[in-house]
């Protein structure tokens, strides 16, 4: 039974100098609960314009996107996203900072303390509450900005290339704590990538996006049993679908070239 479900999706923008550009076309997709789904596909396909959409930050030009069966028209409790930027206030520490969504629900401090602090627990970073974030690595701040995405308790977690500024020995490291979280949690998540094998390490399916207009081009299972260890990356069935990714999306770039 789906939980998210895509019909028929389409984005359209119109370009200031006049004409329009086709971000997303007749995109389809449902999403299980508790599923981890990444999607990759080419620069500009529309990866990010589709979280966003699922997130309520834009509304597409046709289609519908449905949680739970109700149609998503803004940003809602049972979503939660998490950018690329980890965008913490620098005044406030670690655990105020995590609270933030808290305090703009109207939550009481008195009850947004104790699960702000579980979440600290959850993600690593007890004895680092009263820390600022200047005072964090970028693996750290990106702790504290999935904390605070998980606190409010969401049903479903988007996150828009969340380690694509970290360093490789950290991103790597911060993919195997967000599969860590996600196994606690079983939260429903949606990862936006362009790196192939953190898709195949993280999910359960990939979700390969055609050239733009970006629709759903192929899905790709992950039969690689869970938990999965750092070790998991080496593993001959990883590489097997990472290069089965691979051929997608560069089958993508060669079809945007004979179209020209």
């Amino acid at each position: 039974m789906a939980l998210i479900e895509f019909i028929d999706v389409g984005m359209t923008y119109q370009r200031r100098g006049g004409g329009e550009t086709v971000a997303l076309e007749r995109t389809s997709l449902s999403i299980a609960p508790g599923e981890f789904i990444c999607i990759v596909g080419p620069s500009g396909c529309g990866k990010t314009t589709l979280l966003h959409c699922l997130d309520g930050l834009q509304t597409p030009t046709s289609g519908r996107i449905l949680i739970d069966g109700r149609e998503i028209t803004a940003p809602g409790r049972d979503r939660a996203m998490v950018f690329q930027s980890a965008s913490l206030m620098p005044w406030r520490t670690v655990l105020r900072n995590i609270t933030y969504g808290l305090d703009l629900q109207g939550v009481a401090l008195r009850e947004a303390l104790p699960r702000a602090q579980k979440m600290i627990e959850l993600v690593g970073l007890v004895g680092f509450e009263d820390r600022h974030p200047g005072e964090l690595s970028g693996g750290m701040q990106q702790r504290v900005n999935l904390a605070r995405a998980l606190v409010i308790d969401p049903e479903v977690i988007l996150l828009d290339e969340p380690f694509a500024a970290l360093d490789a020995q950290t991103r790597e490291l911060m993919q195997t704590e967000l599969l860590r979280v996600w196994d606690e949690t079983k939260k429903t998540a949606v990862f936006i990538t362009h790196q192939i094998s953190e898709a195949v390490y993280l999910a359960d399916r990939v979700v390969v996006m055609s050239a733009r207009p970006g629709n759903v081009k192929a899905i790709v299972p992950v039969p690689i049993a869970r938990p999965r260890p750092a070790s998991a990356r080496r593993d001959p069935q990883m590489f097997a679908i990472e290069s089965e990714i691979a051929a997608l999306i560069e089958g993508s770039h060669t079809e945007t070239v004979v179209s020209v």
